[in-house]
């Protein structure tokens, strides 16, 4: 009988469930979109019950679609959103506030206060900088804005975690707390050092140490799901044995196993990693220091750009302006514009991540004229996305003093033949995109199966990556040159917005 990995891919706007095969291929996908809800400006929170809801329907959906057994499957694996917090009671399993989400803003005041002492300390022991993004400054928060908060946290009746802890807390029954390495380092209480929390930053951040789950690698064992999971009476378990953040994720997915190799994500943000191997790359031009994954002992570290808003990007058009009704349309209706006009959209709605790191900056729309028409701003919108990605990539090869001769793209808008073009043209990069292209479930994946050994060592997958196509710069380095000549113009005149005008 045929056995099979399910991997859950919790994002930060859909739960989804992936039933996969040996090889490589995804069987079948079940996927339901969960409630965005922004309570003040800046603001990005979700219920953490409805994600656990959304996540638990889809693993059940994707069975019943597959018609495949549970008694087939022989482990699942969990990637996941990152940063986003969720603290709940010890005693009755509930959160005590929504999810706050990577993209919230919330804490931007509070990260300004810190004096250079504090932010030396914090880049040289995570490898990150203090910035909203972290889940550092939200538990803070946390635990200083929901009454009653801080006393429960003193009697330990508290407990946090990013959405990976909450689901395998949630699908044990609440018999297993735990996360993995390269959830635990984008908290900002892990020293990357010493690969373990930090009592100096708990300190920092008035976080109590018993709040926090133990530390694991991304692939082993953590428990068994309760019985009842699937159905009230049904009996099945199964083992949960991966767990990764999923920008590493896809970093693993996309077989990045070597230093040097990058890959470039497009999903709700854009994330950019370049795996460095067992060394850590302490970034001078605005990047992070992360861990890649940890297997066993063994831990891999990797260079990481953060682009807050690219898909988001799209949805934006479709669900604000609703001068799209549909992301497919995006690429047809670029493709319609052949004049010289250069718009440039800067999809800043939640601040600047990498490299400029501005919580203040908000999105603007340049070089508007009488002849703008929508095929220009959906164009626009989608070279942002380019532009922003390729922002981190000029970082990156100013920190490794090198040129990047190749980038593995995946994600939803990696099938976005004009987009991918033009972040080959400014980047002057090959481009390369597998043929499967959901390398982030496929790097929880590969993780759950070697752990239990339904593959036997990574040259057993090193098979299941197919090129779909690779693609190079069709325009002159003169021309690319004068393009992101424009894009710096327009992302600058963003920057410190909000403060300009309070």
């Amino acid at each position: 009988m045929e056995k099979y990995i399910i991997t859950l891919d919790e994002g930060t706007t859909s739960a989804r469930s992936l039933v996969t095969n040996k090889k490589g291929a995804i069987i079948a996908v079940d996927q339901m979109e969960f409630t965005q809800h922004f309570p003040k400006e800046g603001w990005v929170e979700h219920d953490a019950i409805e994600i656990w809801n959304t996540q638990r329907t889809t693993l059940i959906q994707v069975l019943n679609k597959s018609g495949i057994s549970p008694s087939q499957i022989e482990g699942i694996g969990i990637t996941n959103q990152r940063e986003t917090v969720v603290v709940w009671n010890k005693e009755s399993g509930l959160p005590i506030y929504n999810a706050i989400v990577w993209q919230d803003q919330r804490t931007a005041d509070y990260c300004e206060k810190f004096g250079r002492k504090e932010l030396d300390l914090i880049r040289d022991k995570t490898g990150l900088i203090i910035n909203p993004y972290f889940s550092g400054t939200k538990v803070k928060w946390i635990l200083d804005n929901v009454k009653g908060a801080r006393e429960l946290a003193k009697e330990g009746k508290l407990m946090f975690g990013t959405i990976n802890t909450w689901l395998i807390y949630r699908l044990t029954g609440g018999k297993v707390f735990v996360t993995d390495h390269t959830n635990a380092q984008r908290t900002l209480f892990y020293n990357i050092n010493t690969n373990d929390w930090d009592d100096e930053l708990l300190n920092l951040f008035d976080v109590p140490r018993n709040m926090l789950p133990e530390i694991k690698s991304c692939s082993e064992i953590y428990g068994e799901t309760f019985k009842g999971l699937l159905s009230k009476n049904d009996e099945t378990q199964f083992k949960i044995c991966s767990s990764i953040g999923d920008q590493q994720s896809a970093l693993f997915g996309q077989l990045c196993l070597n230093s040097g190799e990058t890959k470039i994500t497009y999903g709700t943000g854009c994330f950019i990693l370049m795996n460095t191997g067992e060394k850590k790359i302490m970034s001078t031009h605005g990047l992070l220091t992360t861990i890649g994954v940890a297997i066993g002992d063994k831990i891999t570290y990797a260079l990481e750009g953060s682009v807050m808003v690219a898909g988001a990007a799209v949805q934006w058009l479709r669900d604000n302006l609703r001068i799209i009704y549909n992301a497919i349309e995006t690429e047809w209706y670029a493709g319609q514009v052949n004049d010289d006009k250069r718009i440039y959209v800067v999809p800043s709605f939640t601040g600047l991540g990498s490299p400029y790191w501005d919580s203040y900056s908000r999105g603007a729309i340049f070089g508007l004229d009488r002849g703008t028409k929508r095929e220009h701003i959906v164009r626009a919108t989608l070279e942002a996305i380019a532009y922003q990605a390729n922002d981190v990539i000029s970082a990156m090869q100013k920190d490794i003093k090198a040129p990047l001769g190749k980038i593995k793209v995946d994600g939803g808008a990696s099938n976005n033949k004009f987009m991918m073009q033009f972040q080959a043209d400014i980047s002057r990069s090959k481009v390369i995109k597998p043929i499967n292209v959901e390398t982030t479930a496929m790097g929880a994946a590969y993780l759950a199966g070697l752990a239990v050994g339904y593959w036997k060592n990574i040259d057993d997958i090193k098979s299941n990556y197919k090129i779909d196509f690779e693609l190079t710069s069709k325009i002159s380095e003169e021309e690319s040159k004068k393009l992101i000549k424009g894009w710096n113009s327009a992302v600058q005149k963003t920057f410190g917005w909000i403060k300009e005008i309070e």
